[in-house]
């Protein structure tokens, strides 16, 4: 069922353009007016307790967006052109422009050359320093409220729950403890403490982070664990997740997302000059579009069925792709090599003093040994191709590198892998064996008694 109005006020709705928790947001058309108009309406729900409840706090949210955005005049930050307020319904008439979010660039098959990346957040940074020196801090800085174009155009939206700092909190009608979106929140929010500028630079600083690496700085697998990592973890370094960054952004994000705001970039000004001597310093701007057919090979072996997208994005950048013809030498036994390999397409055969131990196919690991064993760091087997084979390899360098959840990942895969091997191993051992003792079931554990001194 279609439910877009064909009007609001005086505006004809063109279409729906956004669909958010609190309102829809429609491309409209001002009769009086020749650019094309977005309109964020909300129509509020029937009067019962808990509805009008969240009506007030709806209105809250919307009336604090319009005071402050209609203080703001940056061509970085969407422009609020009218605003109404009726017992049914409510709306904002804002600038319309047509991008994206930044959502769309976040995901590693998706990712930015380097150079945008930096000029889109470089623009963010003037955009947060300008509306800071306004007496804004904005809040909730992540990508979904962060629009651009195809031409790198910036657009800081949604200032709903921005903090107007020059009033006193408890008279601040946008204060709301706990705003923010936990992933992009600052320690200093988290714990509820006074906020400044600071706050946005170091969300701007995860939204940096996401765009160049495909991930987070912080990841868990539930909120208590991601705010302690908020509080407590140092991030890893974006260099470690995507190595063709250039070295110096590592500090650039060390600084924007550092847990001490002595510590932090002051002000968005300082942030911007630091990312433009990155910029500088690119001098390739071409752009290598990440080869999402060889990530589809990865996600369709068995042995990532535990990994998720994100990160097997993350070892798809540590690994090598090889290719072997037939009978080629890919380990050789009691080599000090920590490589390890996993096989794609084509099969080895692994073997110990010139005998036969196992043949591997597709989606099955060699060479782990050597990584597991902490001591010698030693192969106890070779492995050679026994056809034209296709597979990744995995340097230990490079693996030590990557982060604690790809470390921990293949720790405790690579253990499974042997552990079954070892008793596949136990088992065709015991084929040719005598056969074993008998306990006897009335003397066996189960019927023993604790016996008193």
């Amino acid at each position: 069922m279609n439910d877009t109005p064909q009007q609001i006020g005086k505006y004809r709705i063109v279409r729906e353009v956004g669909r958010g928790a609190t309102a829809i947001v429609y491309l409209a058309e001002n009769p009086y007016y020749p650019e094309p108009v977005a309109i964020k309406h909300v129509r509020f729900k029937d009067k019962v307790r808990d509805e009008a409840k969240w009506n007030r706090r709806v209105l809250k949210l919307l009336k604090a967006e319009a005071a402050v955005a209609q203080r703001l005049d940056h061509p970085n930050i969407i422009r609020v052109m009218d605003v109404v307020f009726d017992p049914d319904e409510a709306y904002i008439v804002m600038e319309y422009f047509p991008g994206v979010t930044l959502e769309r660039y976040c995901g590693f098959e998706r990712l930015l050359p380097v150079h945008r990346a930096i000029s889109i957040v470089f623009k963010c940074c003037m955009a947060l320093d300008y509306a800071y020196r306004q007496g804004i801090v904005h809040r909730d800085i992540k990508p979904a409220n962060i629009l651009v174009d195809d031409e790198d155009n910036v657009k800081i939206t949604d200032f709903g729950l921005a903090l107007n700092i020059n009033k006193k909190v408890e008279s601040d009608s946008t204060f709301i403890m706990g705003v923010g979106s936990p992933a992009y929140m600052s320690p200093e929010q988290i714990k509820s403490y006074p906020l400044n500028q600071k706050t946005d630079l170091y969300s701007l600083g995860v939204v940096l982070f996401h765009l160049l690496t495909g991930r987070l700085p912080f990841r868990a697998t539930n909120p208590a664990q991601l705010i302690y990592k908020i509080i407590n973890a140092d991030p890893p370094s974006v260099t470690q997740l995507n190595p063709e960054l250039p070295e110096l952004m590592n500090s650039i994000i060390r600084k924007a997302l550092e847990k001490d705001l002595y510590s932090r970039y002051k002000n968005g000004a300082e942030f911007a000059k630091d990312l433009s001597a990155v910029r500088y310093k690119i001098v390739d701007d071409t752009a290598v579009q990440a080869d999402t057919s060889r990530f589809s090979m990865l996600r369709k072996l068995s042995f990532f069925t535990e990994f998720d997208d994100i990160e097997l994005w993350e070892v798809y950048r540590i690994s090598s792709w090889r290719k072997a013809d037939e009978r080629t030498l890919l380990i050789r036994e009691k080599d000090a090599d920590q490589r390890f390999g996993i096989i794609l397409e084509g099969s080895v055969e692994a073997s110990i003093d010139g005998r036969r131990v196992a043949r591997l196919g597709p989606g099955e690991v060699f060479g782990e040994l050597a990584w597991l064993d902490s001591l010698d760091h030693r192969h106890m087997m070779s492995v050679v191709s026994i056809e034209p084979t296709t597979y990744i390899e995995i340097n230990p360098s490079a693996l030590a590198l990557a982060s604690e959840e790809i470390q921990e990942l293949f720790r405790r895969l690579l253990s499974t892998v042997l552990a079954k091997r070892f008793g596949a191993a136990v088992r065709e051992l015991a084929r040719d064996r005598e056969p074993a003792l008998r306990g006897d079931l009335t003397a066996s554990g189960l019927d023993l008694q604790l016996v008193d001194d």
